[in-house]
Protein backbone atom coordinates (compact mmCIF):
# COMPACT_ATOMS: atom_id res chain seq x y z
CA UNK A 1 0.00 0.00 0.00
CA UNK A 2 1.09 3.60 -0.68
CA UNK A 3 0.87 6.65 1.57
CA UNK A 4 -2.52 7.68 0.17
CA UNK A 5 -3.92 4.24 0.98
CA UNK A 6 -2.80 4.60 4.59
CA UNK A 7 -4.34 8.08 4.75
CA UNK A 8 -7.71 6.65 3.65
CA UNK A 9 -7.42 3.85 6.19
CA UNK A 10 -6.40 6.19 9.03
CA UNK A 11 -9.37 8.42 8.17
CA UNK A 12 -11.66 5.39 8.56
CA UNK A 13 -10.01 4.53 11.89
CA UNK A 14 -10.42 8.08 13.20
CA UNK A 15 -14.06 8.35 12.11
CA UNK A 16 -15.02 5.06 13.79
CA UNK A 17 -13.06 5.81 16.96
CA UNK A 18 -14.30 9.39 17.40
CA UNK A 19 -17.91 8.46 16.65
CA UNK A 20 -17.72 5.50 19.02
CA UNK A 21 -16.27 7.69 21.78
CA UNK A 22 -19.03 10.27 21.24
CA UNK A 23 -21.73 7.58 21.46
CA UNK A 24 -20.09 6.19 24.59
CA UNK A 25 -20.11 9.57 26.33
CA UNK A 26 -23.74 10.18 25.31
CA UNK A 27 -24.95 6.89 26.69
CA UNK A 28 -22.73 6.82 29.78
CA UNK A 29 -24.99 9.16 31.71
CA UNK A 30 -28.09 7.20 30.73
CA UNK A 31 -26.68 3.72 31.40
CA UNK A 32 -28.53 2.39 34.43
CA UNK A 33 -28.24 -1.38 34.18
CA UNK A 34 -26.31 -4.28 32.75
CA UNK A 35 -29.04 -4.64 30.13
CA UNK A 36 -28.19 -1.16 28.86
CA UNK A 37 -24.56 -2.17 28.44
CA UNK A 38 -25.08 -5.62 26.93
CA UNK A 39 -28.27 -5.05 24.92
CA UNK A 40 -28.56 -1.26 24.42
CA UNK A 41 -32.14 -1.76 25.61
CA UNK A 42 -34.52 0.52 23.73
CA UNK A 43 -31.65 2.53 22.17
CA UNK A 44 -31.09 1.08 18.70
CA UNK A 45 -33.17 2.24 15.71
CA UNK A 46 -34.28 -0.14 12.96
CA UNK A 47 -31.52 0.98 10.63
CA UNK A 48 -28.92 0.57 13.40
CA UNK A 49 -30.19 -2.96 14.11
CA UNK A 50 -30.12 -3.93 10.42
CA UNK A 51 -26.68 -2.44 9.85
CA UNK A 52 -25.30 -4.05 12.99
CA UNK A 53 -26.66 -7.46 11.96
CA UNK A 54 -24.84 -7.26 8.63
CA UNK A 55 -21.65 -5.75 10.04
CA UNK A 56 -21.48 -8.48 12.66
CA UNK A 57 -22.26 -11.21 10.16
CA UNK A 58 -20.02 -10.18 7.27
CA UNK A 59 -16.43 -10.74 8.29
CA UNK A 60 -13.23 -12.39 7.15
CA UNK A 61 -15.11 -15.66 6.72
CA UNK A 62 -17.16 -13.98 3.96
CA UNK A 63 -14.74 -11.41 2.55
CA UNK A 64 -11.91 -13.94 2.42
CA UNK A 65 -13.46 -17.39 2.95
CA UNK A 66 -16.56 -16.94 0.79
CA UNK A 67 -14.62 -15.13 -1.93
CA UNK A 68 -12.25 -18.10 -1.90
CA UNK A 69 -15.21 -20.44 -2.25
CA UNK A 70 -16.44 -18.23 -5.11
CA UNK A 71 -13.06 -18.76 -6.77
CA UNK A 72 -13.40 -22.53 -6.36
CA UNK A 73 -17.10 -23.25 -6.85
CA UNK A 74 -18.67 -20.03 -8.14
CA UNK A 75 -21.97 -18.32 -7.47
CA UNK A 76 -23.45 -21.38 -5.74
CA UNK A 77 -21.78 -20.32 -2.48
CA UNK A 78 -24.02 -17.23 -2.55
CA UNK A 79 -26.84 -19.48 -1.38
CA UNK A 80 -25.66 -18.83 2.18
CA UNK A 81 -26.39 -15.12 1.67
CA UNK A 82 -29.57 -15.34 -0.40
CA UNK A 83 -31.16 -18.05 1.73
CA UNK A 84 -30.29 -15.91 4.76
CA UNK A 85 -32.51 -13.16 3.35
CA UNK A 86 -35.48 -15.54 3.33
CA UNK A 87 -34.54 -16.85 6.77
CA UNK A 88 -34.50 -13.34 8.24
CA UNK A 89 -38.15 -12.99 7.24
CA UNK A 90 -39.06 -16.20 9.09
CA UNK A 91 -37.12 -15.08 12.17
CA UNK A 92 -38.80 -11.68 12.11
CA UNK A 93 -42.29 -13.16 11.82
CA UNK A 94 -42.07 -16.18 14.13
CA UNK A 95 -38.98 -16.07 16.37
CA UNK A 96 -38.54 -12.46 17.51
CA UNK A 97 -42.16 -12.09 18.74
CA UNK A 98 -41.68 -15.14 20.99
CA UNK A 99 -38.47 -13.74 22.47
CA UNK A 100 -39.88 -10.27 23.06
CA UNK A 101 -43.26 -11.45 24.40
CA UNK A 102 -41.53 -13.62 26.99
CA UNK A 103 -38.88 -10.97 27.80
CA UNK A 104 -36.01 -13.21 26.72
CA UNK A 105 -32.68 -11.42 26.28
CA UNK A 106 -30.18 -14.28 25.98
CA UNK A 107 -30.35 -17.76 24.50
CA UNK A 108 -29.44 -19.51 27.78
CA UNK A 109 -32.22 -17.50 29.45
CA UNK A 110 -34.64 -18.96 26.90
CA UNK A 111 -33.45 -22.48 27.73
CA UNK A 112 -33.74 -21.84 31.46
CA UNK A 113 -37.23 -20.37 31.14
CA UNK A 114 -38.46 -23.02 28.70
CA UNK A 115 -36.66 -26.10 30.07
CA UNK A 116 -34.52 -25.83 33.22
CA UNK A 117 -31.32 -24.30 34.60
CA UNK A 118 -29.27 -27.42 33.91
CA UNK A 119 -29.96 -27.31 30.17
CA UNK A 120 -29.31 -23.57 30.14
CA UNK A 121 -25.98 -23.84 31.98
CA UNK A 122 -24.67 -26.65 29.77
CA UNK A 123 -25.53 -24.71 26.64
CA UNK A 124 -24.12 -21.44 28.01
CA UNK A 125 -20.75 -23.11 28.59
CA UNK A 126 -20.93 -24.79 25.20
CA UNK A 127 -21.71 -21.50 23.40
CA UNK A 128 -18.78 -19.79 25.08
CA UNK A 129 -16.49 -22.55 23.88
CA UNK A 130 -17.90 -22.46 20.33
CA UNK A 131 -17.73 -18.67 20.03
CA UNK A 132 -14.12 -18.48 21.19
CA UNK A 133 -12.62 -21.61 19.60
CA UNK A 134 -14.44 -21.54 16.25
CA UNK A 135 -15.75 -18.03 15.61
CA UNK A 136 -13.38 -15.55 17.25
CA UNK A 137 -10.33 -17.61 16.33
CA UNK A 138 -11.33 -18.07 12.68
CA UNK A 139 -12.27 -14.41 12.21
CA UNK A 140 -8.95 -13.28 13.67
CA UNK A 141 -6.85 -15.70 11.64
CA UNK A 142 -8.56 -15.23 8.28
CA UNK A 143 -8.71 -11.47 8.80
CA UNK A 144 -5.03 -11.24 9.66
CA UNK A 145 -4.15 -13.43 6.67
CA UNK A 146 -6.03 -11.08 4.36
CA UNK A 147 -4.54 -7.90 5.81
CA UNK A 148 -1.09 -9.47 5.64
CA UNK A 149 -1.62 -10.17 1.94
CA UNK A 150 -2.59 -6.57 1.24
CA UNK A 151 -0.29 -4.59 3.53
CA UNK A 152 2.69 -6.88 3.99
CA UNK A 153 2.44 -6.48 7.76
CA UNK A 154 3.22 -9.64 9.72
CA UNK A 155 0.34 -11.99 10.55
CA UNK A 156 1.18 -11.69 14.25
CA UNK A 157 0.96 -7.91 14.15
CA UNK A 158 -2.32 -8.03 12.22
CA UNK A 159 -3.88 -10.46 14.73
CA UNK A 160 -2.89 -8.28 17.67
CA UNK A 161 -3.99 -5.03 16.00
CA UNK A 162 -7.40 -6.44 15.05
CA UNK A 163 -7.93 -7.81 18.55
CA UNK A 164 -7.02 -4.50 20.23
CA UNK A 165 -9.21 -2.42 17.89
CA UNK A 166 -12.16 -4.77 18.48
CA UNK A 167 -11.65 -4.68 22.27
CA UNK A 168 -11.70 -0.86 22.29
CA UNK A 169 -15.07 -0.83 20.49
CA UNK A 170 -16.54 -3.70 22.54
CA UNK A 171 -15.73 -2.11 25.89
CA UNK A 172 -18.20 0.65 25.07
CA UNK A 173 -21.10 -1.79 25.13
CA UNK A 174 -23.81 -2.80 22.69
CA UNK A 175 -24.94 0.73 21.87
CA UNK A 176 -21.44 1.75 20.77
CA UNK A 177 -21.16 -1.46 18.73
CA UNK A 178 -24.58 -0.94 17.16
CA UNK A 179 -24.03 2.65 16.07
CA UNK A 180 -20.40 2.29 14.98
CA UNK A 181 -21.57 -0.67 12.91
CA UNK A 182 -23.47 1.83 10.75
CA UNK A 183 -20.13 3.35 9.75
CA UNK A 184 -18.59 -0.10 9.41
CA UNK A 185 -21.34 -1.15 7.00
CA UNK A 186 -20.89 2.04 4.99
CA UNK A 187 -17.19 1.32 4.50
CA UNK A 188 -17.86 -2.39 3.98
CA UNK A 189 -20.39 -1.87 1.20
CA UNK A 190 -18.62 1.08 -0.45
CA UNK A 191 -15.20 -0.56 -0.37
CA UNK A 192 -16.65 -3.91 -1.43
CA UNK A 193 -18.46 -2.39 -4.40
CA UNK A 194 -15.31 -0.56 -5.45
CA UNK A 195 -13.36 -3.85 -5.37
CA UNK A 196 -16.08 -5.55 -7.46
CA UNK A 197 -16.16 -2.64 -9.91
CA UNK A 198 -12.40 -2.76 -10.43
CA UNK A 199 -12.42 -6.58 -10.70
CA UNK A 200 -15.07 -6.60 -13.43
CA UNK A 201 -13.22 -3.86 -15.29
CA UNK A 202 -10.05 -5.94 -15.15
CA UNK A 203 -11.95 -8.90 -16.58
CA UNK A 204 -13.28 -6.73 -19.39
CA UNK A 205 -9.82 -5.36 -20.16
CA UNK A 206 -8.36 -8.86 -20.18
CA UNK A 207 -10.98 -9.82 -22.78
CA UNK A 208 -10.20 -6.79 -24.97
CA UNK A 209 -13.22 -4.71 -24.02
CA UNK A 210 -14.17 -2.34 -21.20
CA UNK A 211 -16.93 -1.62 -18.71
CA UNK A 212 -18.43 -3.42 -15.72
CA UNK A 213 -21.33 -4.98 -17.59
CA UNK A 214 -19.05 -6.21 -20.36
CA UNK A 215 -16.83 -7.73 -17.68
CA UNK A 216 -19.83 -9.49 -16.16
CA UNK A 217 -20.85 -10.72 -19.62
CA UNK A 218 -17.35 -12.12 -20.16
CA UNK A 219 -17.55 -13.99 -16.86
CA UNK A 220 -20.98 -15.41 -17.70
CA UNK A 221 -19.62 -16.65 -21.04
CA UNK A 222 -16.10 -17.84 -20.23
CA UNK A 223 -16.70 -18.98 -16.65
CA UNK A 224 -20.20 -20.33 -17.15
CA UNK A 225 -19.54 -23.27 -14.83
CA UNK A 226 -19.20 -20.71 -12.00
CA UNK A 227 -22.75 -19.36 -12.44
CA UNK A 228 -24.93 -22.28 -11.37
CA UNK A 229 -26.68 -22.37 -7.99
CA UNK A 230 -27.65 -26.06 -7.99
CA UNK A 231 -24.89 -28.65 -8.46
CA UNK A 232 -25.32 -32.05 -10.11
CA UNK A 233 -23.97 -35.13 -8.33
CA UNK A 234 -20.95 -35.33 -10.62
CA UNK A 235 -19.82 -31.82 -9.67
CA UNK A 236 -16.58 -31.82 -7.66
CA UNK A 237 -18.15 -29.38 -5.18
CA UNK A 238 -21.23 -31.50 -4.48
CA UNK A 239 -19.94 -32.45 -1.02
CA UNK A 240 -20.05 -28.78 -0.02
CA UNK A 241 -23.35 -27.88 -1.68
CA UNK A 242 -25.35 -31.04 -2.41
CA UNK A 243 -27.93 -30.11 -5.04
CA UNK A 244 -31.45 -29.33 -3.88
CA UNK A 245 -30.42 -29.65 -0.24
CA UNK A 246 -29.67 -25.93 -0.32
CA UNK A 247 -33.35 -25.24 -1.03
CA UNK A 248 -35.22 -27.94 0.89
CA UNK A 249 -32.72 -29.44 3.32
CA UNK A 250 -29.79 -28.68 5.55
CA UNK A 251 -29.28 -25.09 4.39
CA UNK A 252 -32.45 -24.12 6.27
CA UNK A 253 -31.04 -25.63 9.46
CA UNK A 254 -27.81 -23.66 9.02
CA UNK A 255 -29.62 -20.37 8.52
CA UNK A 256 -32.48 -20.75 10.98
CA UNK A 257 -30.09 -21.80 13.72
CA UNK A 258 -27.67 -18.97 12.93
CA UNK A 259 -30.20 -16.15 12.55
CA UNK A 260 -32.82 -17.32 15.03
CA UNK A 261 -31.09 -19.26 17.82
CA UNK A 262 -27.75 -17.46 18.04
CA UNK A 263 -26.97 -14.96 20.80
CA UNK A 264 -24.43 -13.26 18.59
CA UNK A 265 -27.13 -12.32 16.07
CA UNK A 266 -30.44 -12.10 17.92
CA UNK A 267 -28.88 -9.85 20.57
CA UNK A 268 -29.15 -6.92 18.17
CA UNK A 269 -32.94 -7.11 18.09
CA UNK A 270 -33.74 -8.26 21.64
CA UNK A 271 -33.38 -4.78 23.13
CA UNK A 272 -35.98 -3.24 20.79
CA UNK A 273 -39.76 -3.32 20.43
CA UNK A 274 -41.32 -5.72 17.92
CA UNK A 275 -41.95 -3.15 15.16
CA UNK A 276 -38.39 -1.81 15.32
CA UNK A 277 -36.86 -5.28 15.50
CA UNK A 278 -38.82 -6.50 12.48
CA UNK A 279 -37.92 -3.42 10.46
CA UNK A 280 -34.26 -3.96 11.32
CA UNK A 281 -34.39 -7.59 10.19
CA UNK A 282 -36.13 -6.56 6.95
CA UNK A 283 -33.40 -4.00 6.28
CA UNK A 284 -30.75 -6.66 6.94
CA UNK A 285 -32.50 -9.01 4.49
CA UNK A 286 -32.31 -6.41 1.71
CA UNK A 287 -28.61 -5.91 2.42
CA UNK A 288 -28.13 -9.68 2.28
CA UNK A 289 -29.34 -9.70 -1.33
CA UNK A 290 -26.44 -7.38 -2.16
CA UNK A 291 -23.70 -9.29 -0.36
CA UNK A 292 -22.84 -11.82 -3.13
CA UNK A 293 -22.00 -8.87 -5.40
CA UNK A 294 -19.40 -7.80 -2.84
CA UNK A 295 -18.00 -11.12 -1.64
CA UNK A 296 -18.64 -13.74 -4.37
CA UNK A 297 -18.27 -11.90 -7.69
CA UNK A 298 -14.69 -10.83 -6.86
CA UNK A 299 -13.82 -14.46 -6.23
CA UNK A 300 -15.24 -15.49 -9.63
CA UNK A 301 -13.37 -12.61 -11.28
CA UNK A 302 -10.16 -13.74 -9.58
CA UNK A 303 -10.77 -17.26 -10.92
CA UNK A 304 -11.11 -15.95 -14.48
CA UNK A 305 -8.03 -13.73 -14.18
CA UNK A 306 -6.05 -16.61 -12.66
CA UNK A 307 -7.02 -18.80 -15.63
CA UNK A 308 -5.66 -16.04 -17.88
CA UNK A 309 -2.29 -16.12 -16.16
CA UNK A 310 -2.64 -13.61 -13.34
CA UNK A 311 -1.93 -14.27 -9.62
CA UNK A 312 0.14 -17.34 -10.53
CA UNK A 313 2.60 -16.81 -7.67
CA UNK A 314 0.54 -14.61 -5.32
CA UNK A 315 -2.01 -17.38 -4.70
CA UNK A 316 0.41 -20.22 -4.00
CA UNK A 317 0.83 -21.60 -0.49
CA UNK A 318 4.07 -22.90 0.99
CA UNK A 319 3.59 -26.24 -0.80
CA UNK A 320 3.05 -24.65 -4.19
CA UNK A 321 -0.71 -25.33 -4.13
CA UNK A 322 -3.26 -22.68 -5.09
CA UNK A 323 -4.68 -21.17 -1.87
CA UNK A 324 -8.22 -19.98 -2.55
CA UNK A 325 -8.15 -17.82 0.59
CA UNK A 326 -5.63 -15.57 -1.19
CA UNK A 327 -7.98 -14.78 -4.09
CA UNK A 328 -9.52 -11.64 -2.55
CA UNK A 329 -6.25 -10.17 -1.20
CA UNK A 330 -4.55 -10.80 -4.56
CA UNK A 331 -7.35 -8.95 -6.31
CA UNK A 332 -7.20 -6.01 -3.91
CA UNK A 333 -3.49 -5.61 -4.61
CA UNK A 334 -4.40 -4.62 -8.18
CA UNK A 335 -6.53 -1.68 -7.04
CA UNK A 336 -5.23 1.84 -7.74
CA UNK A 337 -3.75 3.97 -4.97
CA UNK A 338 -6.45 5.33 -2.65
CA UNK A 339 -8.97 2.73 -3.75
CA UNK A 340 -6.81 0.05 -2.18
CA UNK A 341 -6.98 1.98 1.11
CA UNK A 342 -10.76 2.11 0.86
CA UNK A 343 -10.98 -1.64 0.20
CA UNK A 344 -8.54 -2.21 3.06
CA UNK A 345 -10.79 -0.15 5.34
CA UNK A 346 -13.83 -2.15 4.20
CA UNK A 347 -12.10 -5.41 5.00
CA UNK A 348 -10.95 -4.16 8.39
CA UNK A 349 -14.46 -2.85 9.15
CA UNK A 350 -15.97 -6.25 8.41
CA UNK A 351 -13.47 -8.04 10.62
CA UNK A 352 -13.57 -5.63 13.57
CA UNK A 353 -17.37 -5.37 13.61
CA UNK A 354 -17.71 -9.16 13.76
CA UNK A 355 -15.07 -9.49 16.45
CA UNK A 356 -16.76 -6.81 18.56
CA UNK A 357 -20.20 -8.34 18.20
CA UNK A 358 -18.98 -11.83 19.03
CA UNK A 359 -16.98 -10.62 22.04
CA UNK A 360 -20.00 -8.73 23.36
CA UNK A 361 -22.14 -11.87 23.09
CA UNK A 362 -19.51 -13.89 24.95
CA UNK A 363 -19.48 -11.30 27.73
CA UNK A 364 -23.29 -11.23 27.85
CA UNK A 365 -23.65 -15.00 28.18
CA UNK A 366 -20.93 -15.38 30.80
CA UNK A 367 -22.00 -12.39 32.89
CA UNK A 368 -25.78 -12.74 32.83
CA UNK A 369 -26.22 -16.49 32.40
CA UNK A 370 -23.30 -17.99 34.29
CA UNK A 371 -21.84 -15.51 36.78
CA UNK A 372 -25.09 -13.87 37.90
CA UNK A 373 -27.03 -17.13 38.10
CA UNK A 374 -24.50 -19.61 39.45
CA UNK A 375 -21.67 -17.63 41.06
CA UNK A 376 -22.90 -14.29 42.43
CA UNK A 377 -26.69 -13.80 42.16
CA UNK A 378 -26.48 -10.57 44.19
CA UNK A 379 -23.86 -8.89 42.01
CA UNK A 380 -24.49 -5.18 41.44
CA UNK A 381 -25.11 -3.71 38.01
CA UNK A 382 -21.71 -1.98 38.07
CA UNK A 383 -20.04 -5.26 38.98
CA UNK A 384 -21.69 -7.04 36.05
CA UNK A 385 -20.63 -4.36 33.57
CA UNK A 386 -17.05 -4.37 34.86
CA UNK A 387 -16.92 -8.16 34.70
CA UNK A 388 -18.30 -8.07 31.17
CA UNK A 389 -15.41 -5.86 30.08
CA UNK A 390 -12.89 -8.22 31.68
CA UNK A 391 -14.48 -11.19 29.88
CA UNK A 392 -14.15 -9.36 26.55
CA UNK A 393 -10.39 -8.98 27.08
CA UNK A 394 -9.91 -12.57 28.27
CA UNK A 395 -11.93 -14.04 25.38
CA UNK A 396 -10.04 -11.99 22.81
CA UNK A 397 -6.69 -12.98 24.33
CA UNK A 398 -7.69 -16.65 24.16
CA UNK A 399 -8.71 -16.24 20.51
CA UNK A 400 -5.35 -14.61 19.72
CA UNK A 401 -3.46 -17.54 21.23
CA UNK A 402 -5.63 -20.11 19.41
CA UNK A 403 -5.29 -18.34 16.06
CA UNK A 404 -1.52 -18.43 16.41
CA UNK A 405 -1.43 -22.08 17.50
CA UNK A 406 -3.98 -23.78 15.25
CA UNK A 407 -5.24 -21.21 12.74
CA UNK A 408 -2.91 -22.23 9.93
CA UNK A 409 -3.48 -25.94 10.51
CA UNK A 410 -7.26 -25.64 10.26
CA UNK A 411 -7.69 -22.88 7.66
CA UNK A 412 -4.34 -22.32 5.97
CA UNK A 413 -2.53 -24.07 3.12
CA UNK A 414 -5.33 -23.86 0.55
CA UNK A 415 -8.25 -24.95 2.77
CA UNK A 416 -11.60 -23.19 2.37
CA UNK A 417 -11.95 -21.21 5.58
CA UNK A 418 -15.64 -20.53 5.05
CA UNK A 419 -16.43 -24.21 4.63
CA UNK A 420 -14.41 -25.07 7.76
CA UNK A 421 -16.59 -22.76 9.84
CA UNK A 422 -19.84 -24.04 8.36
CA UNK A 423 -19.01 -27.74 8.74
CA UNK A 424 -17.73 -27.61 12.30
CA UNK A 425 -20.57 -25.38 13.46
CA UNK A 426 -22.84 -27.92 11.79
CA UNK A 427 -21.85 -30.57 14.33
CA UNK A 428 -24.13 -28.85 16.85
CA UNK A 429 -26.58 -26.80 14.79
CA UNK A 430 -29.17 -29.57 14.16
CA UNK A 431 -29.61 -30.47 17.83
CA UNK A 432 -29.75 -26.84 18.97
CA UNK A 433 -32.28 -25.89 16.31
CA UNK A 434 -34.46 -28.92 17.12
CA UNK A 435 -34.37 -27.96 20.80
CA UNK A 436 -35.40 -24.37 20.00
CA UNK A 437 -38.07 -25.02 17.39
CA UNK A 438 -39.95 -27.61 19.47
CA UNK A 439 -39.43 -25.50 22.57
CA UNK A 440 -41.13 -22.60 20.80
CA UNK A 441 -44.18 -24.29 19.41
CA UNK A 442 -44.81 -27.57 21.30
CA UNK A 443 -45.58 -27.23 24.99
CA UNK A 444 -44.96 -30.89 25.75
CA UNK A 445 -41.27 -30.68 24.80
CA UNK A 446 -39.38 -31.76 27.94
CA UNK A 447 -35.97 -30.91 29.34
CA UNK A 448 -34.85 -34.53 28.88
CA UNK A 449 -35.77 -34.25 25.21
CA UNK A 450 -33.75 -31.05 24.97
CA UNK A 451 -30.72 -32.77 26.49
CA UNK A 452 -31.12 -35.62 24.02
CA UNK A 453 -31.10 -33.19 21.08
CA UNK A 454 -28.06 -31.33 22.36
CA UNK A 455 -25.84 -34.22 23.33
CA UNK A 456 -27.30 -36.91 21.09
CA UNK A 457 -27.27 -34.63 18.06
CA UNK A 458 -23.60 -33.82 18.59
CA UNK A 459 -22.66 -37.49 19.00
CA UNK A 460 -24.61 -38.51 15.92
CA UNK A 461 -22.93 -35.75 13.87
CA UNK A 462 -19.51 -37.12 14.85
CA UNK A 463 -20.56 -40.69 14.04
CA UNK A 464 -21.81 -39.71 10.57
CA UNK A 465 -18.64 -37.72 9.94
CA UNK A 466 -16.33 -40.67 10.59
CA UNK A 467 -18.67 -43.49 9.52
CA UNK A 468 -17.27 -43.57 5.95
CA UNK A 469 -13.91 -44.67 7.39
CA UNK A 470 -15.58 -47.83 8.70
CA UNK A 471 -18.52 -48.53 6.38
CA UNK A 472 -18.79 -48.31 2.59
CA UNK A 473 -21.64 -45.86 1.97
CA UNK A 474 -21.80 -46.46 -1.79
CA UNK A 475 -25.37 -47.71 -1.37
CA UNK A 476 -26.41 -44.11 -0.62
CA UNK A 477 -24.89 -42.78 -3.86
CA UNK A 478 -27.87 -43.50 -6.16
CA UNK A 479 -30.02 -41.27 -3.90
CA UNK A 480 -27.42 -38.51 -3.90
CA UNK A 481 -26.72 -38.85 -0.16
CA UNK A 482 -23.11 -39.98 -0.63
CA UNK A 483 -20.39 -38.99 -3.08
CA UNK A 484 -16.70 -39.79 -3.38
CA UNK A 485 -14.34 -37.43 -1.62
CA UNK A 486 -10.75 -36.65 -2.67
CA UNK A 487 -9.58 -39.97 -1.23
CA UNK A 488 -12.13 -42.00 -3.21
CA UNK A 489 -14.25 -42.74 -0.11
CA UNK A 490 -18.02 -42.29 -0.23
CA UNK A 491 -18.92 -39.52 2.21
CA UNK A 492 -22.22 -37.91 3.23
CA UNK A 493 -22.28 -34.16 2.36
CA UNK A 494 -22.25 -32.23 5.63
CA UNK A 495 -25.49 -30.37 4.82
CA UNK A 496 -27.21 -33.74 4.34
CA UNK A 497 -25.66 -34.99 7.59
CA UNK A 498 -27.23 -32.01 9.32
CA UNK A 499 -30.62 -32.90 7.85
CA UNK A 500 -30.38 -36.51 9.02
CA UNK A 501 -29.31 -35.45 12.52
CA UNK A 502 -32.08 -32.85 12.75
CA UNK A 503 -34.80 -35.36 11.81
CA UNK A 504 -33.39 -37.89 14.27
CA UNK A 505 -33.42 -35.26 17.04
CA UNK A 506 -37.01 -34.27 16.28
CA UNK A 507 -38.20 -37.89 16.35
CA UNK A 508 -36.25 -38.63 19.53
CA UNK A 509 -37.53 -35.49 21.24
CA UNK A 510 -41.10 -36.38 20.33
CA UNK A 511 -40.81 -39.85 21.84
CA UNK A 512 -39.00 -38.71 24.99
CA UNK A 513 -41.38 -35.81 25.61
CA UNK A 514 -44.43 -38.05 25.32
CA UNK A 515 -42.88 -40.46 27.84
CA UNK A 516 -41.92 -37.64 30.23
CA UNK A 517 -45.32 -35.96 30.17
CA UNK A 518 -47.53 -39.03 30.14
CA UNK A 519 -50.41 -38.31 32.47
CA UNK A 520 -49.46 -34.66 33.07
CA UNK A 521 -51.97 -31.97 32.18
CA UNK A 522 -49.89 -28.81 32.61
CA UNK A 523 -46.65 -28.97 30.62
CA UNK A 524 -44.25 -26.03 30.69
CA UNK A 525 -44.39 -23.69 27.70
CA UNK A 526 -43.93 -20.11 26.54
CA UNK A 527 -46.56 -17.40 26.26
CA UNK A 528 -47.69 -17.46 22.64
CA UNK A 529 -50.79 -16.28 20.80
CA UNK A 530 -51.57 -15.99 17.11
CA UNK A 531 -51.75 -12.18 17.16
CA UNK A 532 -47.98 -12.08 17.81
CA UNK A 533 -47.28 -13.27 14.28
CA UNK A 534 -49.31 -10.62 12.43
CA UNK A 535 -47.18 -8.23 10.40
CA UNK A 536 -47.66 -4.66 9.26
CA UNK A 537 -48.48 -3.86 5.64
CA UNK A 538 -45.05 -2.31 5.07
CA UNK A 539 -43.23 -5.35 6.40
CA UNK A 540 -45.40 -7.71 4.34
CA UNK A 541 -44.72 -5.79 1.13
CA UNK A 542 -40.99 -5.75 1.85
CA UNK A 543 -40.95 -9.49 2.55
CA UNK A 544 -42.81 -10.24 -0.68
CA UNK A 545 -40.32 -8.13 -2.67
CA UNK A 546 -37.45 -10.13 -1.16
CA UNK A 547 -39.10 -13.48 -1.93
CA UNK A 548 -39.85 -12.39 -5.51
CA UNK A 549 -36.24 -11.27 -5.97
CA UNK A 550 -34.95 -14.60 -4.67
CA UNK A 551 -37.27 -16.49 -7.02
CA UNK A 552 -35.94 -14.54 -9.99
CA UNK A 553 -32.29 -15.03 -8.95
CA UNK A 554 -32.61 -18.79 -8.51
CA UNK A 555 -34.54 -19.09 -11.76
CA UNK A 556 -31.85 -17.23 -13.72
CA UNK A 557 -28.87 -18.97 -12.15
CA UNK A 558 -30.33 -22.43 -11.57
Amino acid sequence: MQINDYIVFILYFIVVSVYGYWIYNRKKAKETSANDFFLAEGSLTWWAIGASLIASNISAEQMIGMSGSGFKMGLAIATYEWMAAATLMIVAIFFIPVYLKNKIYTMPQFLSQRYNDRVAMIMAIFWLFLYVVVNLMSILYLGALAINGISGLSVLFCILALAIFAIVITLGGMKVIGYTDIIQVFFLILGGLVATYIALNLVANQAGTEGVFNGLSVLRTEADDHFHMIFNRDNSNYLDLPGLTILIGGMWIVNLNYWGCNQYITQRALGADLKTARAGLLFAAFLKLLMPVIVVLPGIAAYYLHQKGMFQTEMLDSKGIVDVNKAYPSLLNLLPVGMKGLAFAALTAAIVASLAGKANSIATIYTLDIYKKAINPNASEDKLVSLGRIVVIVAMAAAVVLSLLIGEKLMGEGKQGFQYIQEYTGFVSPGIFAMFILGFFWKKTSSNAAMFATIGGFIMSIILKFLPQLVNLAFLAPMGFAVKNGDGIYEIPFLDRMGFVFLTCIIGMYIISNIDFKGRNNPQGLEIDSSMFRTSRGFTIGALVILATLTVLYTIFW
